[in-house]
């Protein structure tokens, strides 16, 4: 009897032995997936995986030549179309309000923008949707 009580015992720290070791290992790869998707989505918005032909891609217009107001970054252009870009794909990943929110950043650092018509014609229709909605 004695036998099989330290059996049981044995195999139940062996079991929850195992089940920690495998529950570190789900941790760390799940943590690796995630680095390894954050660092593809930095990588996109940089444009370093920037797809035209995309199916469904909204084409970014070429942002205006405007002079730069006091205080804007010198590369305006890129910060342009990345609130652009930035704006779209919330609202294609669902975030209505902040994609109006981007949208309304970028046409108040930027109101003659080439972006600024697509920009006011989303933001409205992210409106409506999140009036129905």
């Amino acid at each position: 009897m004695k036998a099989a009580l330290w059996v049981l015992i044995i195999a139940s720290f062996a079991t929850v032995g195992w089940t920690l070791r495998m529950t570190f290992l789900k941790l760390r790869e799940r943590r690796r997936s995630e680095e390894a998707r954050a660092q593809a989505f930095l990588a996109q918005m940089a444009g370093a995986t920037a797809r035209k032909d995309a199916p469904g891609a909204v084409p970014a217009p070429a942002p205006a030549q405007t002079p730069a107001p006091p205080g804007a970054p010198a590369n305006d252009g890129a910060t342009q179309r990345l609130l652009f870009e930035a704006a779209h794909k919330a609202g294609e990943a669902g975030e209505p309000a902040l994609a109006i929110q981007l949208y309304a950043r970028l046409l108040a650092r930027y109101p003659a923008t080439g972006f600024a018509e697509p920009a006011r014609a989303a933001a409205a229709a992210l409106k409506k949707k999140l009036a129905k909605g």
